[in-house]
C-alpha cells in the first residue's frame, strides 16, 4: 500500500463533463451524406454501395441524437467517471499512478494503475485534457507518468 496522501482539505473537487454532440459531428455527418448523394447521382454508384458507406454513420447519428454525457469528478478521496451506462469509482489511497500516453494521432489515453499492480483504461470520451487531469493528480498527491508516441503496452 502506498503511503498516506498528502492533505488536501482546501481543494475543490475536479468536475469535467462532456457532450457526445459536437458541431463537426452536426456539420460532417450532412457533408458526408451529401458527397454519398453525389458519387450515387453524378457518379452513378451502385446504390448498395453507397447505402453500405452510409450506414458506417449511423453511430455517429445516433450519439448526435441521443447527446449521451461523460465526465470524471477527482475529489479529495475518489476518482470517479461515467460515459452511458458504465460508471466506476476508485479511492486514491489505491492508486499507484496515472500512467498518460500520447499516441501516434496526438490524443492522450489515461491508465489507472492501482497498488496491486491492475491497469483500469479510463474511457476517452471521460478523460479530460490532459495537463488540466495532471495538474489535478498532482495537487491530490497522485503521481503521473507520461508515455509518449508507445505503440506496444
Amino acid at each position: 500500500m502506498p503511503d498516506a496522501l498528502p492533505q488536501t482539505e482546501g481543494i475543490a473537487a475536479y468536475e469535467y463533463r462532456r457532450h457526445a454532440r459536437s458541431r463537426t459531428a452536426l456539420l460532417v455527418l450532412p457533408a458526408l451524406w451529401a458527397a454519398l448523394g453525389a458519387a450515387w447521382y453524378w457518379l452513378e454508384a451502385s446504390g448498395w454501395l453507397v447505402g453500405l458507406l452510409g450506414l458506417f454513420t449511423l453511430p455517429a447519428l445516433w450519439e448526435v441524437f441521443t447527446n449521451p454525457l461523460s465526465g470524471l469528478t477527482l475529489d479529495q478521496s475518489n476518482l470517479s467517471w461515467f460515459t452511458g451506462r458504465r460508471d466506476a469509482k476508485i479511492a486514491l489511497a489505491q492508486i499507484n499512478h496515472v500512467r498518460l500516453d500520447t499516441r501516434l494521432d496526438m490524443s492522450v489515453r489515461a491508465t489507472v494503475v492501482l497498488a496491486t499492480g491492475r491497469k483500469i483504461k479510463l474511457p476517452f470520451e471521460a478523460t479530460p485534457p490532459h495537463r488540466t487531469l495532471e495538474a489535478a493528480l498532482h495537487a491530490r498527491g497522485v503521481a503521473t507518468e507520461r508515455h509518449h508516441f508507445t505503440l506496444i503496452q
